[in-house]
């Protein structure tokens, strides 16, 4: 179990230091959860650090549990079995996903003014979240990468289940992972500390970030 996700952020950054001080990666954190995450890495390994805008789908009336996500540029990753089964309708899935879009421009309109703006042009990215529970959130990211034709895709995460290392490396270039388990209530089941982030303090963090960029 981790303290929080300033350590488990250090501790993955072991299994990344081939890439300390690379002049063609950046680190990308999901916000917010991630973004501790990624601040950690970066910091160890002399990176820079951006955010990648992604949203989940949650269940109606089980937010927590993903039937799908979406990111910018009209990307979308849907679990169209989970949707099938639970008997969700296309009026409820086009309103979460309504719902999600205008999260997603309130996001990007709140950090604009703390990020980076060179990050993309980078060759490689190790795109980080506190953790991975369904894999829906951590697809969409990659889609958006593949999108913009990174080189190389790494996925970095402390802790998910054996089924989202399979569904990540089906796509991505490398998956680095403290923490496999298939006893897997929550994310949060594995930190001490999970405490909700707000948007100050994303900013916080990548204003610092950018402050001590290579």
């Amino acid at each position: 179990m981790f303290r929080d996700r300033s350590e488990a952020g250090q501790l993955l950054a072991g299994k990344l230091a081939r890439y300390a001080d690379s002049k063609e990666t950046v680190v990308l954190a999901l916000p917010r959860g991630g973004v501790p995450v990624a601040f950690e890495i970066a910091r160890k390994l002399h990176l820079p650090l951006d955010i990648l805008l992604v949203r989940k789908l949650g269940v109606p009336g089980q937010a927590e549990l993903a039937m799908g996500a979406i990111a910018a540029g009209g990307i979308r990753v849907l679990d169209r079995v989970m949707i099938r089964q639970l008997g969700i309708t296309e009026e409820e899935l086009a309103s979460a996903i309504s719902e999600e879009e205008r999260e997603l421009r309130r996001r990007e309109e709140i950090y604009r003014n703390c990020r980076s703006s060179e990050m993309m042009s980078r060759q490689n990215a190790i795109v980080v979240d506190d953790g991975i529970a369904t894999g829906s959130t951590m697809l969409a990211a990659i889609q958006i990468l593949q999108s913009q034709q990174q080189a190389k895709i790494i996925v970095a995460v402390p802790v998910a289940p054996p089924h989202a290392q399979r569904e990540v490396e089906a796509v991505a270039h490398e998956f680095a992972c403290l923490i496999l388990s298939e006893y897997f209530p929550a994310v949060g089941s594995f930190y001490r500390d999970f405490s909700q982030l707000d948007d100050e303090e994303v900013c916080r963090l990548l204003t610092i970030a950018a402050m001590r960029e290579p």
